[in-house]
């Protein structure tokens, strides 16, 4: 049956919803990738049922979100856990995340699924470089203690304390030389988080990627990878083309992912992705492309998410979850569109539809009918006449 769906401008326009999704998200998982490494940074679903307030501290279903990391798991897609995309300093409070790491990491062991943790320092708001590099710690503990891999992820505290690229490349020497096994480091841009302007000691950004390059040629043995989140493919590729050997670019940028996972004649980037948890089985059916080495095939399936990618991805990008755990509802990987910290309102209703109305045109919905009853459902509660 036909949706109305609600546009910016007031009006409706009529959607016909799909009757098939797309073929490769039924297809059975397969095995690990061998061209690429990849991650989905996945969302947590919220208790829908627990008796919160917006600043209370996060209320999760354990069930439905370890239900979801098995998900990608079974798809060949390693797990980004406790990044932003799980709300991190927006909703989901660093007791949680802690429980959050251990749990999943606990499940990927059970199910031989690939695992990375954020480590950060949202126990602070602010802090001396001492207390930074104390909260950092106690998380990096964490997770290696869970036996996943580390992912130092951007502060708020540290961007808020150092007085310049002294302060971080102590700070970041000092982690990597305690570390025990090879950790990702992130560089989140403010187009995520506000709060991280002048990362690295510098709002130049040939400035601070010049002290980013610093942090990793003085400990490569402890670099994994890096994680870039800038939203600008060519700086991207310019970075990586100066890594040290067996460094990895894992990319960031949900806004080109595709072309700099393909790469060109000097690299490619792996991939670190949040746009990955609502892309999951046509990803991972894209990366196998690229195992085989068609390139074309991979890029004939990913290049038609770009535009549904950048849609949930737009200014304030930072609000981007609330759109990712609107399609798990869709597709049918939770119950409700429920998020910890009432994050669930970050988006309004034309944003939303738009969301399902290129999910839809792209088939990414196991069962397209369920997708179109809870579209319908969430347009009648906005009071939108069908």
């Amino acid at each position: 049956m036909t949706l109305h769906l609600p546009g910016a401008d007031g009006t409706l326009r009529a959607h016909e919803p799909r009757t098939e999704p797309l073929a490769v998200t039924r297809e059975a998982p397969g095995s690990a990738f061998t061209s690429r490494t990849v991650f989905s940074a996945a969302h947590v679903v919220a208790d829908p049922f627990a008796d919160t307030t917006p600043d209370s501290p996060a209320a999760v279903d354990w069930d439905a979100t370890l239900a979801f990391r098995r998900h990608l798991w079974s798809h060949g897609l390693g797990v980004a856990e406790a990044m932003d995309t799980a709300q991190r300093g927006m909703g989901l409070d660093w007791a949680t995340a802690a429980e959050l790491i251990r749990r999943s990491a606990a499940e990927a062991r059970a199910t031989g699924g690939r695992i990375a943790c954020g480590v950060g320092t949202d126990q602070l708001t602010a802090g001396t470089l001492a207390e930074v590099r104390a909260a950092y710690e106690e998380q990096l503990a964490v997770v290696e203690e869970s036996g996943a891999q580390a992912i130092l992820m951007a502060s708020r505290a540290l961007a808020a304390t150092a007085k310049g690229p002294d302060d971080y490349l102590e700070v970041y020497g000092h982690l990597l030389r305690q570390s025990a096994e090879p950790v990702v480091l992130h560089w989140l841009g403010p187009m995520f988080d506000p709060a991280l302007e002048g990362y690295w000691g510098s709002s130049d950004l040939d400035t601070a990627t010049d002290t980013f390059l610093e942090v990793i040629a003085a400990h490569p043995d402890k670099v994994d990878g890096i994680k870039v989140s800038l939203l600008d493919a060519q700086r991207e590729i310019d970075l990586r083309r100066r890594l040290p050997r067996g460094v990895r670019c894992y990319t960031g940028d949900d806004f080109n992912y595709p072309e700099l996972i393909a790469g060109d004649e000097q690299g490619f980037s792996h991939a670190l992705l949040g746009i990955f948890d609502p892309l999951g089985p046509l990803a991972a059916a894209a990366v196998r492309h690229l195992d085989t080495g068609d390139t074309e095939g991979f890029r004939a399936l990913l290049d038609p998410t770009v535009e549904l990618s950048r849609h949930l991805f737009r200014a304030p990008t930072r609000y981007y979850k609330t759109g990712v755990v609107f399609l798990a509802w869709l597709a049918g990987h939770q119950s409700h569109f429920t998020m910890v910290g009432g994050l669930q309102s970050a988006r309004s209703l034309p944003h939303l539809a738009r969301a399902y109305e290129l999910a839809d045109g792209l088939g990414l919905f196991p069962d397209p009918k369920l997708a179109e009853e809870r579209m319908r459902t969430l347009l009648d509660l906005y009071g939108v006449t069908q």
